[in-house]
């Protein structure tokens, strides 16, 4: 996906084409789970008006979905599940498939990227 100058330089060469083919040119395309392509306006909008400098306010460190603060207090769940939302993991970038042992303490649970040291 392009961004910044090499976005507002691929809009510009591409001048007069559809909505869609702009954005498929800019590599905002996704993979349904069907195979069939998905265009991704939003993120090409958004990152559009960030290389045209004006800045929503997404994207800060210590918010959610919707702007929220993060409350950094995780409840266990009626089945006793106990989850650690989106917006934590892409704080620290994770990604799925990452690993992680976990060392109980007295009332705590640390979670310890497998292979890393403990602090």
């Amino acid at each position: 996906m392009l961004t910044g100058s090499d976005l507002l330089a691929k809009v510009k060469e591409l001048g007069d084409v559809s909505k869609s083919d702009l954005v498929r040119s800019c590599g905002y395309v996704s993979t349904k789970k069907d195979g069939s392509e998905r265009l991704n306006f939003t993120a090409f909008y958004e990152a559009l008006l960030e290389a045209k400098g004006l800045n929503l306010g997404g994207g800060g460190a210590g918010t959610g979905k919707g702007g929220r603060k993060l409350s950094y207090v995780a409840t266990v769940q009626g089945n006793g599940n106990l989850l650690v939302g989106k917006a934590y993991t892409a704080l620290l970038g994770l990604q799925p498939g990452d690993e992680f042992e976990i060392k109980l303490g007295r009332k705590q649970i640390k979670l310890i990227p497998a292979g890393a040291e403990e602090e």
